[in-house]
């Protein structure tokens, strides 16, 4: 016997809106890219509407391919079908306020909502028992009653209550949230009312899973949106704060080797006090900046801080600059507190003096700056000693801590601003090596 190219369509309509509840329910399980609530809603929702589906086409199925089969099977399939389907209706409701912050308790509209399912409910269960609004025979075929109209008021009544609450809260929705919600009441009610006057191909089956599929799409995105604006102003606080964290570690330490220069070389300290000036005011307008600034004022910078440093250690320290590539920009504060760590952590009285190199190139795809000292260098786990109170030096510092500390925060604003990253390698000979590649684009 070969089948009616009308219950072929509907076949295919079920088994099809089956799919894709069951993707959406996938989905809406899995995603991370909505907050627990609206994971928790869309799971109870899609699990309505593939149970909807799943008892429309179990239906379908025992009445068109069971043929005579048991009729109360094929009514019972027709109940449950119906029944979950009238559950997704209110649930609307539900979300709409949830998008618009008012409660359900006390809610005139979704009360409202829900007296009249209670009485689609009521009419549903009433409607098993008579012969008044549709039955099945004893060959398992389906007929519409005389009152049949009667059963589809109530979701017809139940779409034009969201939909006047929807239009009343559009102020306070945004634009795929108004839009998802319009789609999702309009496309359904235009099949339900053509399927009121026409009976055939299940046009209410295919437009309730394509506006729901409409709607999750919607929210989803949006959803999306919102915690990636959320991550980038996360990411901008949590750049901005170690941006806060690159303060000047050693402002006492400097101001206590002033104090003691005074007694000894009152005109060497004087220069100190204006060579230190000059690096605070360019390390405060650093601090200020949470972009990119022209690679030479971070140079300027750092030269700033170094002849303060070259003051408070004398022969201790001596620095070289082969900069000859300079036309590209770096997030502030990012070379003159890698020159401070090796400065912090390669300073030992008792070894060679510390020499620190600062290099610049370029290539097709990035720039890259190099600080190369020959310091005690960090591999062994141990770091060069750390400046006292008096300009002098002491071992007491565990040094990777602090190291590692300062250059993982480099590395991440890096990563944040421009892209970019850094590499620490020991050095040839012993010492550390510095690298910064900073992408051209």
């Amino acid at each position: 016997m070969i089948m009616p190219v009308v219950d072929i369509i509907n076949l295919i309509t079920a088994s099809s809106g089956l799919m894709l509840a069951l993707i959406c329910l996938s989905m809406s399980v899995r995603t991370r890219m909505m907050d627990s609530w609206g994971r928790r809603f869309f799971t109870i929702f899609f699990s309505l509407l593939f149970l909807y589906v799943a008892f429309d086409l179990a239906e379908l199925i025992s009445t068109d391919l069971m043929g005579k089969g048991n009729p109360a099977l094929s009514q019972l399939f027709l109940f449950l079908s119906s029944m979950f389907s009238s559950m997704l209706m209110p649930m609307i409701m539900v979300l709409m306020l949830h998008f618009t912050g008012e409660p359900l308790r006390g809610n005139r509209t979704f009360y409202a909502v829900l007296g009249v399912w209670i009485v689609y409910t009521v009419l549903l269960i009433v409607t098993q028992f008579t012969d008044f609004i549709y039955y099945f025979t004893e060959d398992n075929e389906y007929h519409r009653g005389p009152y049949y109209p009667l059963l589809l008021i109530p979701p017809v009544v139940i779409m034009i209550i969201i939909l006047i609450a929807l239009l009343r809260r559009r102020s306070q929705l945004t634009g795929r949230q108004f839009s998802s919600f319009l789609v999702y009441i309009l496309l359904p009610l235009a099949c339900m009312l053509i399927q009121m006057r026409f009976y055939g191909v299940l046009i209410i089956v295919l437009g309730s899973c394509l506006a729901a599929l409409f709607m999750f799409a919607q929210i989803l995105t949006e959803q999306a949106e919102r915690i990636a604006r959320q991550r980038e102003e996360n990411a901008k606080l949590l750049a901005d704060n170690r941006l806060l964290q690159m303060r000047p570690h050693f402002i006492y330490n400097t101001l206590m080797s002033i104090y003691y220069l005074c007694a000894k070389d009152s005109e060497k300290a004087q220069q100190v006090i204006l060579d230190f000036s000059s690096y605070l005011r360019k390390n405060f307008t650093a601090i200020s900046n949470t972009g990119t600034i022209p690679f030479t004022e971070e140079l300027e910078h750092t030269r700033a801080y170094l002849v303060v440093e070259e003051a408070r250690f004398e022969d201790l320290l001596s620095v070289r600059f082969s900069t000859p590539h300079v036309n590209f920009r770096m997030p502030a504060l990012t070379l003159q507190p890698v020159v401070e760590n090796a400065v912090k952590y390669g300073l030992d009285p008792e070894a060679d003096p510390l020499l620190i190199e600062v290099k610049t190139q370029g290539t097709d795809k990035e720039h890259v700056v190099i600080v190369e000292d020959n310091g005690t260098g960090f591999a062994d786990g141990t770091a060069g000693p750390d400046a006292d109170e008096a300009g002098g030096l002491t071992d007491s510092l565990p040094a990777d801590a602090g190291f590692h500390f300062a250059l993982d925060n480099i590395r991440q604003r890096l990563d944040q601003v421009c892209g970019g990253s850094l590499d620490i390698a020991p050095r040839e000979g012993g010492g550390t090596v510095v690298t910064i590649h900073i992408p051209k684009e």
